[in-house]
């Protein structure tokens, strides 16, 4: 009876020990298990996220299809032309400035004998000015040029036959003094017109300068240099002025595009 109660209570300690190694097996299978678990979800989150982002970036990407993209590949070429352009008229622009700056050297060099204060050269708004007194060129209400200016007007001539791909314009002007109507000229309007057309005819005749570039025209008191309140003033507005310019079919060819003015 006694080796009996023995056998089985050895027994029982055996499997009692069997079980609690299985448990701790099973615990340790269990946590590793776990860790695995954590691992892989991790995992899942960040391919999760990725996934997200990789889709937020598609849909992005999916508005630039293919008409897109032509669209912005033409707006990049007409960026690319119009900086062409851009590019073409300053080196125009930058022509025109240095024909001027030659224009005023050769017309002062030419003129250098004469006294600054009646005859001025400048450029103003792209325009070689020649601003001449009215002492120089005419006698006191009249459009007779003297004898005298023809030497001023052949050395301008002179220059203007050297650029005949520009346009000349002559304008009269006067001081704000009505004058008293004559068989010659009724009033400041006409006088500075005639004296325009006086000028323009010798520009023609006695130097031969091409009449289709030359354009006559009157502007009286009506552009003034100075005040007309003192003697100076109005002195310094009795004047010829010759405007050296650019031909207008030249100038507007001048702001075409490059492929337009080719």
């Amino acid at each position: 009876m006694y080796k009996s109660l023995f056998f089985l209570l050895l027994t029982a300690a055996f499997f009692t020990s069997c079980n609690k190694a299985k448990v701790t097996q099973l615990e340790q299978s269990l946590a590793a298990s776990q860790e695995k678990v954590k691992l892989l979800e991790e995992q899942l989150a960040y391919s999760q996220a990725t996934g997200a982002g990789l889709l937020d970036r598609l849909e992005d990407l999916s508005v630039v299809n293919v008409e897109g993209a032509q669209s912005i590949r033409k707006s990049i070429e007409n960026i690319s032309d119009q900086y062409a352009s851009i590019q073409n008229l300053n080196n125009k622009i930058q022509y025109k400035d240095s024909l001027n700056l030659a224009l005023v050297m050769n017309l002062k060099r030419s003129l250098s004998d004469i006294n600054d204060k009646d005859v001025q050269v400048e450029v103003k708004g792209g325009i070689v000015y020649v601003s001449i007194s009215d002492k120089l060129l005419f006698s006191s209400g009249s459009s007779r040029v003297n004898s005298n200016a023809q030497n001023i007007l052949g050395k301008i001539a002179t220059v203007l036959n050297d650029h005949e791909e520009l346009n000349v314009l002559v304008e009269g002007h006067t001081d704000n003094v009505p004058m008293k109507p004559t068989a010659e000229a009724k009033d400041n309007w006409d006088l500075s017109a005639k004296r325009a057309t006086s000028i323009v005819r010798i520009l023609q005749r006695e130097h031969y300068v091409a009449p289709e570039r030359l354009t006559a025209a009157g502007r009286a008191s009506y552009v003034p240099r100075a005040p007309n309140t003192t003697a100076e003033g109005r002195a310094q507005n009795r004047r010829t002025e010759i405007l050296i310019l650019p031909r207008f079919d030249q100038f507007f060819k001048l702001m075409e595009s490059p492929q337009a003015a080719n």
